[in-house]
């Protein structure tokens, strides 16, 4: 463990380096903020709600999933550049365990992103504009919680897609495809809250919601009782899935590879 510790100390203290990087990204969820905030703020056209669901709540949804979605930051293309440079044969050779590794380096720089990035946008975020507070304090640990899981099913995803590599030449189309079909049934485009019946139904059935929006209903305080357990069982089920399909691809990659450089 304590190795895995240091490969996320040091992603975390590389990221320090580069802090034109980290203002950078507070900028751009801001801007992506304001953009979304005038775009519904037209919409709502001065009302309070619409079918229930206040003005605040949508601009809380908004700075919430936006600043995860910029914490959430993942390189799709990191395996298919060891295989193209052939570093991925020196992978398969050493004592840690790949995946962990990534992993590890994932969370250092996420942790980076968390202090730098998501808190001071959301502090600026939170002077202009009204953010819902948390229904309490069990519900803003249950946030907590949520959240880690989300990140999870995101990053299980993630990895699949970096595996893809060893079958395709580029999976930059894959990972975009990826990023907007997150982007859409996520919450973090359109609330989900405005989504027709069929489609929510049919978004149930994926992962998509578990991301961000769970995490989102738990800081409002709209998953009470039984449903929390049924939440935090749908987002631990899909990590399972995800992390199952992505073993077997990594497991299958390793006997296909072939390394084109190095």
């Amino acid at each position: 463990m304590s190795v895995y510790l240091e490969f996320a100390k040091k992603k975390f203290l590389n990221k320090m380096v580069y802090r034109f990087d980290y203002i950078a990204g507070i900028l751009n969820t801001v801007m992506t903020y304001v953009v979304f905030y005038c775009i519904y703020k037209a919409l709502y056209g001065g009302a309070q709600a619409v079918s229930g669901i206040t003005f605040s709540m949508v601009t809380t949804n908004f700075i919430i999933s936006l600043c995860l979605s910029n914490v959430y930051s993942f390189d799709d293309e990191f395996i298919q550049r060891k295989i193209h440079d052939g570093s991925i044969a020196n992978e398969f050779l050493k004592p840690v365990n790949f995946k962990g590794r990534i992993l590890a380096e994932n969370i250092g720089e996420n942790c980076f992103r968390i202090l730098f990035n998501f808190l001071p946008a959301l502090l600026i975020a939170s002077v202009f504009t009204r953010i819902e507070k948390p229904s309490s304090v069990l519900f803003l640990f249950l946030f907590i919680i949520s959240t880690i899981l989300g990140y999870l099913i995101l990053w299980e995803m993630s990895f699949i897609v970096q595996t893809l590599a060893f079958w395709m030449y580029r999976v930059w189309g894959i990972g975009t495809i990826k990023d907007v079909i997150v982007s859409i049934f996520s919450g973090t485009m359109i609330p989900l809250w405005f989504m027709p019946g069929k489609v929510m139904n049919f978004i149930k059935l994926t992962p998509f919601d578990s991301i961000y929006f769970t995490p989102l209903k738990l800081y409002l305080g709209q998953i009470t009782g039984n449903d929390v357990v049924l939440n935090f069982g749908r987002q631990l089920l899909w990590i399972g899935i995800l992390f199952i399909i992505g073993d077997v691809l990594w497991k299958c990659g390793e006997k296909k590879v072939v390394v084109q450089g190095g």
